[in-house]
């Protein structure tokens, strides 16, 4: 199976000298990369072909010997070894024999089903693992960090995880924090100059970063030198590297305490046996204890399970959501609440610059929505102007370089220069793409329109040049930048982000080529007028600001964020329109009917966060301020995160609903949201991206973050990983939660239901006693082994890859309590019940309405009975053997009952109340199969010599098939006039329109 598999790589060539001490262009020259455009991709690939992957050694790895002991040392596995070695005791080597055979066989399928398993959830990982940004071919992509090659250029940011040894050539207010390598727990600030010293210590290699290092601050780019066990970190893998395998969910663990708790019965039920039979230990006796022993175990239920989720986490990343802890299904069931972002993942994340507004000047209108595209115009609508976003132009002024504004020009430049998305045209393809953020890529598309693009502004004549940089900051809500002007030795400071931030940082505004002392009380309502009319179509709204100053090169370089962020000049708006993807408003549907509630937590402006929730339905379309102030609502449906953080626990408790919409959201305002949702008894799936949003991930019930845009950071704190962003995957990835835990509870109750047969039968039939006092058992302990295994399993894989059924999103989520129910629960005994009735019915009808009654001696282990004495007149040795082939009948005529009855019963379990003639035949192929094959792989049992009398204590049956083919028929009725009880008086399982919803508005609102 390639467990051991291990293959030798080539290594890249040694550099002339250290990396740290060779200059950029030496390393560049050495790595065979160009540190503009990068490797291309198929460089890239060459060199993972030749040189392997970015890995540690043994990372990761599975434990053979692990899964293995696993297997070994459970209960089902030792009931057997048990079973096993009493049977060669007492001298039954065919059982004995077979018993092994089992044990072994059972242990190979359920290691190969483990080993399959974590093999799988090993995989997934590796998918959602840290990602690192590289660019190749002159694009900026995400690569998983494995696959990092020497010579990629790796871009990074604060949050980021270094994905491997590189030597930096572009830093900007870069630290790290080495505290893993060096110990030093203070980040060390990194520079690009190269250092002479080849012996530095690894903290004082300035120029360098190394793997699994954290950024704490700032940016950078760097190529990579050393990747896997050439790393730093990997000199020490050793120490470091995890062979543990998957850790164990809560139900694995709850199955395997319930695998124990059924081992201590088993060992009771045998007491039970030793107890009636007067303490007698002799081969009958320990035949029917193991047989109660071996019925009360569910051979392979965990194997099973584990094979089952590890086929829903695989279906799972093939819709884009990759699962990095199994538990996180577990909780998918159970979700009542999500808790989402805007932008990205309810909206598409184009961004598109669409208006402009400036005090004085009025409404700009920005023409042009190819994507990252600078061809567009720009017109100017003055005060008069419609506001419209569509892409007719109207009869208005367009902007060029001889008539712009002085004031808007300075927006432009603050646009493009507060900012640190890069758009450029690829070489290959010719299509224009960007680099960075989405929200400052469009702000760097509208500077290219203005003809004022950050190229333009650090050349001649501007010449500017970025001094300092602060970067945004999600709870000031803002960022801002120090830029020098060499043409004029001027410093300038731009500043961008929420309003209510940017304006709080001016005293003046920019009015015209005038600057006027900021009257808040007078140009406040104006301001925020314009602001509601972008905001209220949905857009995402910046304002800018800036100012000059003069000051000395050592008084900037002292600057903090708070001394650069002062006096600053409101320059005006810019509105960026994101919009929702299509998908969104279905998928939040979907969300209602299945009783889960949706909430979005965005940074946004109140008004641009409700107008995308009304359109894609989170909000009632009637909704609005007016009617919510007027109090047509039982609770405030859109808050501001200042509004939500200034309650009090339990004035939030008070609360009849919850807010659907908080806006202006940082991430404490998340976490208390989820303390919230606790309070109420609710589970909570949350969505981030940032570093910040870690603590809420973690806290969360389902932690989910965005594979695209997330750090490096948030993706470890997650459960789940979204590779494309998309609520609409958040969605699918509950349904198919949801899938997976049901078909676990149809097999389950369809194994267990089995179990709980078996111990009825033979609980049952203790009370048939033979001529010597033994009590007749009426299976044996090979018909159950085979029962359990042969018949059961397979169908139980077959319900484990059931597809969902239409209305799987109709139900409400799955209670706290798990799988075990009081409705599943009654089911397994009842149908255990009718099961193991109807099967025992069949055994005394063969034995007493159409046999003589006699129960013969020695009959449980002989078709002739016990060997007659010489001599010994009491002694009947054919009446024995009489008495003894009609219990031989009989048993056989039980385990045809009970394997006939338990195959037809998997299509009962596949709807815990829909009648059987409302399923489909052959939908299920694996079920279908695993059924008919069942149901022909148990005749030869019965007519193969030796085969039938000495493995399985049973002979060939011939009118007794008609009691079986009765038994089945009796046994449906009940299921189904169980099956209409249920419906018709227990609550329906489907969401009765509005409960449980809570909702002030109907489901119906929304066709």
């Amino acid at each position: 199976m390639g467990f051991f598999k291990k293959k030798n790589l080539p290594t890249f060539p040694v550099p002339p000298a250290p990396y740290h001490t060779l200059p950029v262009n030496q390393v560049s020259i050495h790595t065979k990369t160009d540190i503009d455009d990068g490797l291309t991709p198929q460089e890239a690939a060459q060199r993972l072909e030749l040189y392997g992957f970015n890995e540690l050694s043994g990372q990761g790895n599975v434990s053979v010997f692990a899964v293995l002991y696993r297997q070994i040392v459970n209960a089902l596995t030792l009931v057997l070894v048990i079973a096993m070695v009493i049977s060669f005791v007492f001298k039954d080597y065919v059982e004995g024999a077979v018993i092994a055979f089992v044990a072994v066989t059972n242990t190979l399928i359920g290691f190969t089903q483990e080993y399959s398993a974590e093999k799988t959830m090993e995989s997934l990982r590796r998918m959602a693992s840290p990602t690192t940004r590289v660019i190749r071919g002159d694009s900026l992509i995400s690569v998983s960090t494995r696959d990092i090659v020497i010579g990629d250029i790796i871009v990074f940011e604060e949050g980021d995880v270094i994905g491997a040894d590189a030597r930096l050539f572009e830093v900007f207010n870069l630290e790290v924090d080495e505290a893993l390598l060096t110990g030093e727990s203070i980040p060390v600030a990194k520079s690009v100059n190269e250092i002479e010293d080849h012996d530095k210590p690894l903290g004082d290699r300035i120029d360098m970063v190394f793997s699994s290092t954290t950024v704490t601050k700032g940016r950078g780019k760097g190529i990579a030198v050393n990747i896997g066990m050439k790393t730093e970190i990997g000199k020490i893998a050793k120490t470091l590297a995890s062979t543990s395998v998957v850790t164990r969910t809560p139900l694995q663990k709850k199955l395997e305490i319930l695998a124990y708790a059924l081992f201590g019965l088993a060992i009771i039920l045998a007491i039970i046996v030793f107890g009636v039979n007067k303490w007698l230990v002799n081969n009958e006796v320990v035949i029917y204890a193991i047989s109660l022993g071996i019925s009360v175990i569910p051979e392979g239920l965990v194997a099973v399970i584990t094979l089952t989720m590890a086929f829903g986490v695989r279906q799972m990343a093939k819709n884009y959501a990759i699962v990095r802890k199994l538990n996180a299904l577990e909780a998918l069931g159970s979700v009542t609440n999500i808790c989402s972002d805007k932008t990205g993942t309810l909206t598409q994340s184009k961004m598109i610059a669409t208006d402009a507004w400036l005090p004085g000047d009025g409404l700009y209108r920005i023409s042009g929505r190819n994507g990252f595209s600078p061809e567009g115009k720009i017109y100017r609508c003055g005060t008069n102007g419609t506001n419209e976003t569509s892409e007719i132009e109207v009869e208005d002024e367009e902007v060029t370089s001889d008539n712009m504004r002085y004031a808007f020009t300075r927006l432009v430049q603050a646009s493009a220069l507060c900012n640190m998305a890069v758009i450029k045209k690829g070489k290959g393809d010719d299509e224009w793409h960007a680099i960075g953020d989405p929200t400052e890529s469009a702000l760097q598309v509208f500077a290219h329109k203005a003809g004022l693009s950050k190229p333009v502004l650090t050349a001649e004549p501007f010449k500017f040049e970025l001094v300092q940089e602060y970067a945004f900051d999600t709870e000031l809500k803002r960022m801002s930048v120090v830029c020098k002007e060499k043409s004029t030795d001027a410093y300038y400071v731009f500043l961008k982000g929420a309003t209510e931030s940017v304006l709080n940082q001016c005293t003046k505004i920019q009015f015209g080529e005038n600057e006027v002392n900021l009257d808040r009380e007078k140009f406040g309502p104006e301001l925020y007028n314009e602001l509601e009319k972008l905001a209220s179509k949905g857009m995402r709204v910046l304002s800018l600001a800036y100012r000059r100053v003069i000051k000395s090169d050592i008084e900037i370089s002292k600057w903090t964020r708070e001394k650069a962020d002062t006096d600053m000049i409101f320059l005006g708006l810019v509105g960026i329109y994101d919009p929702p993807r299509p998908e969104s408003k279905a998928a939040i549907q979907r969300c209602f009917g299945a009783g889960i509630e949706v909430h979005m937590l965005t940074g946004d402006h109140p008004t641009t966060a409700s107008a995308i929730a009304k359109e894609i339905g989170i909000l009632p379309l009637l909704w609005s301020p007016e009617l919510e102030n007027e109090g047509k609502f039982n609770s405030q449906l859109v808050m501001t995160a200042a509004q939500f953080d200034a309650l009090s626990d339990a004035e939030v408790d008070n609360l009849s609903e919850l807010p659907k919409v908080i806006a202006r959201c940082i991430p404490d305002t998340k976490v208390k949201m989820i303390d919230a949702l606790h309070r109420r008894n609710k589970y909570v799936a949350m969505t981030g991206d940032g570093v910040n949003d870690s603590p809420s991930l973690k806290k969360a019930d389902v932690g989910i973050a965005m594979g695209l845009g997330g750090s490096d950071v948030a993706k470890q704190a997650s459960d789940i990983v979204l590779s494309d962003d998309n609520f609409a995957t958040i969605v699918n990835a509950i349904a198919e939660g949801r899938r997976i835990f049901s078909n676990i509870q149809k097999f389950i109750l369809h194994l267990l239901s089995g179990n709980a047969g078996e111990i009825v039968t033979l609980i049952i039939g203790l009370s048939f006693i033979d001529s010597d006092g033994i009590s007749v058992n009426p299976m044996s302990p090979l018909q159950i082994l085979f029962l359990n295994m042969v018949t059961s399993s397979p169908p139980a894989m077959g319900l484990g890859v059931e597809r969902a059924s239409g209305d799987i999103m109709r139900y409400p989520p799955r209670s706290k309590g798990g799988l075990f129910t009081w409705e599943v629960i009654i089911d397994m005994i009842y149908y255990g019940i009718v099961l193991g009735g109807l099967s025992l019915a069949n055994f005394v009808i063969v034995i007493y309405a159409i046999g003589n009654g006699n129960l013969g001696q020695n009959c449980n282990s002989s078709p002739y009975g016990q060997e007659c004495a010489p001599n010994d007149p009491t002694c009947d040795p054919i009446a024995l053997e009489i008495a003894c082939h009609q219990i031989y009948r009989a048993r056989g005529t039980t385990f045809a009952t009970f394997t006939y009855i338990l195959l037809i019963h998997a299509y009962n379990c596949r709807s815990l109340r829909d009648p059987i003639w409302t399923m489909k035949l052959y939908d299920n192929k694996i079920l279908f199969w695993s059924v008919f094959g069942g149901l022909l792989t148990a005749i030869p049992t019965f007519y193969i010599p030796e085969l039938n009398s000495k493995v399985f204590k049973q002979l060939g049956i011939g009118y007794e098939w008609g009691l079986i083919v009765g038994a089945v028929i009796i046994f449906e009725i009940f299921v189904e006039v169980y099956k209409f009880m249920k419906r018709r008086y227990l609550k329906p399982l489907e969401i009765v329109e509005g409960e449980g919803l809570k909702r002030q508005y109907s489901l119906n609102e929304y066709p």
